[in-house]
C-alpha cells in the first residue's frame, strides 16, 4: 500500500470526488474462463464499467468512500480500455500475482488527462481475473486532479461469484466496495491519524 498521509487528510475532509472507473488496459487474465474473441472480453469491460453507474446502490461509492457528491466520468477509461481491444494479455499459468505495483500505478497515472470535476478522483486498476485459483487483483487509487499526483494506492484480492460471466466478476466490485465500507476505510483513516500524531 502506498499513501501520501498529508495529503489523504486532506482527501478525508473533501466532500466531492469524481469517479474515472475500471481501467482494465493493464490486466491479465487467464486462458480458462476467458478464451473468448477480443470483442466479446471488450462488452464485458464496458459492462462491468456500467454497472458502477447504473447500480450505484449496490456498488456505492458514496457510502465507501464517504463522499456525497460523486461525479462520474468515464472518457478516459473508455478510450483505454479501446485502445488495448486485441491486445489484452491471457495467460496460461497455475497463478499470476505481483503483475503491478505502486511504482508503476504513479507512472501510468502521470499520463492521464483528468477531469477538473473535483480536487481528488478515483480510479480502479484492474491487475488479474485469474479462473485457475477464482480470484480477481484490483487496485484502488485515490488521484489529486490538478497534479496527477497519486495518493493512495491499496491492492484488492477479492473471489468472484454468480451465475454468468458478467456477474461473476462483477462480485470482485461488489466485495471492495462493501469492504472498504465496512472496514477498511476506517482503517485507512486511523492509519493515517497514528502516523500523523507520533
Amino acid at each position: 500500500m502506498y499513501i501520501n498521509k498529508e495529503l489523504f487528510l486532506d482527501f478525508l475532509k473533501e466532500r466531492e470526488v469524481t469517479w474515472l472507473g475500471i481501467d482494465f488496459s493493464k490486466a491479465t487474465f487467464t486462458r480458462k474462463g476467458f478464451d473468448m474473441p477480443n470483442d466479446v472480453l471488450q462488452l464485458y469491460l464496458n459492462e462491468w464499467n456500467a454497472l458502477i453507474i447504473s447500480d450505484q446502490k449496490k456498488y456505492d461509492i458514496r457510502v465507501a468512500f464517504r463522499k456525497p457528491i460523486v461525479y462520474f466520468d468515464l472518457s478516459y477509461i473508455k478510450k483505454q480500455n479501446k485502445l488495448h481491444k486485441g491486445d489484452i494479455i491471457i495467460r496460461d499459468v497455475v497463478r499470476m500475482k505481483n503483475l503491478l505495483d505502486e511504482n508503476l500505478i504513479a507512472n501510468y497515472v502521470r499520463q492521464i488527462t483528468l477531469p477538473a470535476l473535483s480536487k481528488y478522483a478515483l480510479l480502479f486498476i484492474v491487475e488479474s481475473f485469474d479462473n485457475t485459483i477464482k480470484k480477481g487483483s484490483v487496485w484502488v487509487n485515490i488521484l489529486k486532479s490538478d497534479t496527477k499526483e497519486l495518493i493512495f494506492s491499496d491492492k484488492f484480492t477479492e473471489s468472484p461469484g454468480g451465475f454468468n460471466i458478467k456477474s461473476y466478476w462483477a462480485r470482485i466490485f461488489y466485495n471492495i466496495f462493501f469492504n472498504i465500507s465496512r472496514t477498511t476505510y476506517l482503517q485507512w483513516e486511523h492509519l493515517v491519524m497514528e502516523e500523523m500524531i507520533r
